[in-house]
């Protein structure tokens, strides 16, 4: 199967163009479309060559709260040997366009499209653009929340291509998901999966959850219902959700609907002692 992946190009809309967007940030969920990922929105990182990032989410009161999410875009030849200035955050990669060159683990990966890799805290990872156009790929970090009798995760580089999603039960294959770490392995505290619907398919219920979820459209177009509203998203768009938002998605077709979605997983919810 042929799979697409957006990825933010950049450039600026030139003065003909109307101000009428569907950016929406509420107090229970957010929507970031694909078109205002400009030249202007863009970050710099410390000890990244020849690289910028648009930072889609951070945390921040009433916003994300467990989780950042960057979309990174390396130049031929850049790149970063210390690309993670916080011990304790673990991270999660996927390549959406070019091909980038990941020391983990010890070890040397080739990643291309669909290329996924996990990094645990304090991994002594690099990352560089050894292909011939621009390296983009997303990059969620959270700091991990370890647990004690539990060893912290180890470094997982896989492929999209080769991980079979699971059906959804009771939708012969419509809704489907790509998981890339087993959902029983409570070492990891967070999950970062890939969800597709086909044309017409849908959540059927208003989920409402303690998993706070940050979905990035991949492919395809569909109506998502977050808290009372109906938003139209596409690709390239990103979605945040608070904890308990409702939610439901309706895909309208004509091809797959299909995002990178995060939430965490596996913990406790944090309490106040005393006072």
């Amino acid at each position: 199967m042929t799979r697409t992946y957006h990825a933010p190009q950049g450039g600026l809309p030139d003065q003909s163009q109307l101000l009428t967007d569907r950016a929406v940030f509420t107090e229970a969920y957010a929507v970031i479309p694909k078109g205002t990922m400009r030249d202007i929105t863009t970050s710099y990182l410390p000890f990244w060559d020849k690289t910028r990032a648009w930072v889609i989410a951070r945390p921040l009161s009433g916003f994300a709260e467990t989780f950042s999410h960057y979309i990174m875009e390396v130049q031929p030849g850049g790149g970063s040997d210390r690309p993670e200035t916080a011990p304790a955050a673990e991270g999660v990669l996927f390549v959406v366009a070019g091909k980038a060159r990941l020391q983990a683990g010890g070890e040397s990966h080739r990643m291309t499209e669909g290329g996924y890799a996990y990094l645990p805290p304090d991994s002594a990872w690099t990352l560089h653009n050894d292909g011939d156009g621009a390296l983009r790929f997303h990059w969620i970090r959270k700091a991990y929340m370890a647990v004690d009798g539990l060893d912290r995760p180890d470094v997982l580089v896989t492929n999209e291509n080769d991980v079979d999603p699971v059906a959804m039960p009771g939708t012969d294959g419509k809704w489907a998901t790509t998981r890339f770490v087993d959902p029983s392995d409570l070492r990891h505290d967070m999950h970062v999966n890939i969800v597709t619907f086909e044309p017409g398919a849908v959540i059927p219920f208003l989920e409402t959850h303690v998993m706070e979820h940050g979905l990035y459209v991949l492919e395809g177009k569909a109506v998502y219902r977050l808290n009372a509203d109906w938003v139209e998203v596409e690709a390239g768009d990103f979605m945040w959700l608070r904890a308990f938002c409702p939610q439901a998605c309706y895909a309208g077709g004509p091809g797959q609907f299909r995002y990178l979605l995060y939430k965490d997983v596996n913990r406790h919810m944090p309490l106040k002692i005393g006072g």
